[in-house]
């Protein structure tokens, strides 16, 4: 008998075989390519769609391209418009958010004339609905009244032809007996014209360098897209100078307010 060797019991207990080694647990930080890419998409989407939410019914910007408004705002002013103030419009549809006030006497605004609705142009409204308009050797009447309008600019004192493309206004004329004939409406003397329901009149500040409501008729109310409330930007525009954005910056209007 071999003594050497001693024979466990069926019951006892025997040692657990050796098991490999374990990898070390990952990091709880860790995070895949995958969900990386994830979330980055998910952080960009939700920027562009805040983005687009703030451009639609609050607020765009908008440059002055022309000098319409010369006195008030310059070629070269970048704007900030208020979108939120008139109600904004809801894309794809005939319908507005509820305004905070409406348009009236005096407002800067910004909107789609009736002859070219894919641009927006930059006016100021000086006639509201049931108004009576005319305009006597440059000087504007509002029903009878002279009116006193500071932020006017005339830069033409030469001639006054008359314009065939104000002959819309016959049709609104308060006296009516006035025919083709008789009527010949220029830049500096036209009306008294009526301001029907539903519309306003808009004009530039600079009277003599402007295509305005005396050119292409009324506005309409829902043509209104905003209110510019201040100059974010603005610079000179100068051929000559390779940086002319950074050289021809007009520091001073930065944050005007318009009025």
């Amino acid at each position: 008998m071999d003594h050497s060797r001693h024979d466990l019991p069926d019951d006892a207990p025997r040692p657990a075989p050796a098991q490999p080694p374990r990898a070390a647990a990952e990091p709880e930080h860790a995070m895949s390519t995958g969900r990386w890419v994830w979330e980055w998409t998910k952080a960009i989407s939700t920027a562009i769609l805040l983005f687009l939410a703030v451009r639609t019914f609050a607020v765009e910007a908008f440059k002055i391209p022309t000098g319409s408004m010369e006195g008030t705002l310059l070629i070269g002013d970048f704007l900030l418009v208020n979108k939120a103030v008139y109600g904004a419009e809801i894309p794809l549809t005939d319908r507005r958010l509820p305004a905070f006030a409406n348009p009236t006497r005096g407002d800067v605004v910004v909107f789609l004339p009736p002859h070219d609705p894919h641009k927006n142009y930059v006016k100021r409204i000086v006639g509201m609905p049931g108004d009576t308009l005319e305009m006597r050797h440059k000087v504007l009447y509002r029903n009878g009244q002279p009116q006193d309008e500071p932020f006017a600019r005339h830069t033409d004192p030469l001639g006054d032809p008359a314009d065939p493309r104000m002959e819309w206004q016959l049709e609104f004329l308060a006296d009516r007996g006035q025919t083709y004939r008789t009527y010949r409406p220029s830049r500096d003397n036209w009306g008294p014209l009526w301001v029907p329901p539903g519309k306003f009149f808009a004009l530039g500040d600079n009277r003599d360098r402007s295509e305005d409501s005396r050119y292409w008729g009324f506005l309409d109310a829902t043509s209104i897209k905003g209110r510019p409330m201040f100059v974010y930007y603005s610079f000179q525009d100068d051929i000559a100078e390779q940086f002319d954005w950074l050289t021809g910056v007009r520091w001073a209007r930065i944050g005007e307010v318009i009025r």
